[in-house]
């Protein structure tokens, strides 16, 4: 059924929904490694669908939400909720596998998009400003990140087994020259 509000009409949520709507959103809360929230007032569906297929590609779930229920789901999942963050027209980036991946896929759309808003999220439950996920989508994806990591741990690694081989490469060098120089002909003298 309908309801009238502010001249408009909406589509009343049972009271069923708006639980398993809770449940829903706790379990991605509690699967994210980061959680994004966004203001999209003007957003087509067509762009809505758009932002959510990226979000799918890189691992997350991008869905509008209605403020209370945010709010209820970030409470039961233990976070400090600021008021700003659930005002106006609500949609969560839930990023379940990298959380700079999806950052940057937000950030690039709201960067396309003057219709949707970066209000500020939460990284490891620690509440983050647009501006840090902005810093976030910055960062190289997390295969490059640890490809980078290992080039760095691995770097000493390979210095220490030149350094180690090094004498014997040396001696092996000397030892072979001897060899040459035993196993030559004798020149001949000069006549």
């Amino acid at each position: 059924f309908f309801v009238r509000k502010g001249g408009e009409c909406k589509l009343a949520i049972t009271k069923e929904r708006k639980e398993e709507l809770v449940a829903q959103y706790v379990e991605w809360i509690h699967a994210s490694k980061a959680i994004y929230i966004t203001e999209y007032t003007g957003l087509t569906m067509k762009q809505i669908e758009d932002l959510r297929g990226k979000a799918r590609e890189v691992g997350g779930v991008f869905h509008i939400a209605k403020n209370t229920l945010t709010k209820i789901a970030l409470e039961q999942a233990g976070y400090q909720v600021p008021e700003e963050l659930v005002t106006g027209s609500t949609a969560v980036g839930f990023a379940l596998e990298d959380a700079p991946s999806l950052a940057k896929t937000m950030s690039d759309f709201a960067r396309t998009s003057d219709k949707l808003k970066i209000k500020g999220g939460f990284l490891h439950q620690a509440p983050i400003k647009a501006k840090d996920v902005t810093a976030l989508a910055e960062l190289p994806p997390l295969p490059i990140m640890r490809a980078q990591l290992l080039g760095v741990l691995l770097a000493p690694a390979g210095k220490l087994v030149r350094t180690l081989a090094e004498p014997g490469r040396s001696l092996a060098a000397v030892l072979q020259a001897n060899l040459d120089k035993q196993n030559s002909p004798a020149e001949a003298p000069a006549a």
